[in-house]
């Protein structure tokens, strides 16, 4: 595998263990983040915004970036050449089979047994 597909899945695994973190520490509508930590003055950990809007927007940018890498993998993993003909175009005869329509075309020696 090349240097540029284990990359580009380690940084994927990473933002999905990250996505999950996110998304495990977001609480439902109604739900503070000081109700996590055991006191109410979470606006002091997070800012004036809140824990809210801090961890919705990691949360999409994580995501955004496992989407990317997703992509990303795909594109390299898809590209390579393909034959037209699919996977039996691809299969040769080995060089001591005659193919059947060779045969049909040698004329019969003038000894042989087959009748003209």
């Amino acid at each position: 595998m090349s240097i540029a597909k284990i990359f580009i899945l380690c940084i994927q695994f990473l933002s999905a263990l990250g996505v999950i973190g996110l998304v495990l520490l977001q609480q439902g509508k109604g739900a503070e983040m000081g109700a996590a930590f055991g006191s109410g003055s979470a606006g002091s950990l997070f800012g004036v915004t809140g824990s809210a809007n801090f961890l919705s927007r990691a949360t999409a940018a994580l995501a955004t970036v496992f989407f990317i890498c997703t992509l990303a993998l795909s594109f390299l993993g898809a590209h390579h050449a393909q034959n037209a003909a699919g996977a039996l175009g691809a299969m040769k005869p080995s060089p001591g089979a005659a193919t059947p329509a060779a045969e049909q075309e040698r004329a019969p020696s003038a000894g042989s047994d087959v009748p003209e």
